[in-house]
């Protein structure tokens, strides 16, 4: 399958649906990824909802980049929560949920692992930092400080492998990619670092998350 027709697949009202199917898969796991086995329906609640915030505060793009990628108005923050609340599994289908239906949304395609490293792979890396998850002390910062330089890592892998070429004069591709993905990704999270550090704040999350069943001394 060439550039083209990976593209319009997925532009494509079959891809599309096939996408969608894959989604609801993944929401399958997450009813059924629970320590008990048991069907956890608080949690796909959770989760969707979650998915459905992340996926309408990324359509809310403050700073437009023009080689793809922006500043938004804390879209992977829910993403970060769902791993936060329930752990690196939950939180990775969560975040893979919100990829694949940013790949329905906005579709740019040129690789098949172009595909997985900019859409699936990107957005759940940001689940990964739900190991600090039962640090009392800073947790929800830990996990989202680590979960967004997972992601960051996704963007410059791809951005090196797939995207050197718009490398402008004075870098090459490696080092392009570290900076481009940095002045995006680097702004806004400083910025939502800034908001979570406000004690009012983590503790209306902490509070959620008790809330969702997943008190802090409970196991990952």
């Amino acid at each position: 399958m060439n550039t083209t027709s990976l593209q319009g697949f997925f532009e494509s009202t079959g891809g599309q649906i096939i996408t969608v199917v894959v989604i609801l898969a993944l929401f399958l796991i997450i009813l059924r990824s629970g320590k008990s086995k048991k069907n956890d329906t608080k949690a796909v609640v959770v989760c969707g909802i979650l998915v459905a915030l992340s996926t309408v505060l990324g359509m809310i793009v403050v700073f437009q980049m023009p080689q793809g990628g922006g500043i938004t108005l804390f879209s992977m923050v829910p993403i970060v929560l769902a791993g936060y609340f329930y752990g690196v599994k939950r939180g990775l289908m969560v975040g893979m949920c919100v990829g694949l239906l940013n790949l329905i949304l906005n579709p740019y395609v040129i690789y098949p692992l172009q595909l997985l490293l900019d859409y699936p792979i990107a957005f759940g890396a940001l689940a990964l930092g739900a190991v600090f998850r039962n640090r009392e002390k800073f947790g929800l910062t830990l996990c989202y400080l680590s979960g967004l330089f997972c992601r960051y890592c996704c963007a410059v892998i791809s951005g090196i492998v797939f995207f050197g070429s718009y490398a402008p004069a004075g870098f090459n591709a490696v080092t392009w990619s570290l900076w481009y993905n940095l002045t995006y990704l680097g702004v806004e999270g400083a910025i939502t670092v800034v908001v979570l550090s406000i004690p009012a704040v983590s503790n209306a999350f902490t509070r959620l998350r008790n809330q969702a069943g997943q008190p802090i001394s409970s196991a990952a």
